[in-house]
């Protein structure tokens, strides 16, 4: 795995923790907590397209602050809207 990689995980958990909203990685039938670093390293290496589940009080801001950071490492996702 590249420090690229690396770095990509390690932001998207420390950007995920800063919110009480509960975060959620979706892809195939595997669900994983974005807040997890083990999660998101196994997640992001099997995988190019993700739905990402958001559930909380401040939803709004977690689900710009992760589209934001997942962009910025060229990584897509779908943000359900449940």
């Amino acid at each position: 795995m590249s420090n690229a990689n690396n770095a990509a995980i390690v932001e998207i958990s420390q950007t995920a923790n800063k919110f009480r909203s509960s975060i959620v990685l979706q892809y195939d039938n595997k669900y994983i907590d974005v807040k997890s670093i083990l999660g998101l390293f196994t997640t992001l290496l099997t995988s190019s397209n993700y739905d990402l589940h958001v559930h909380g009080p401040d939803v709004d801001e977690a689900k710009k602050a992760m589209a934001e950071v997942f962009e910025k490492h060229g990584l897509k996702i779908n943000s359900i809207q449940d």
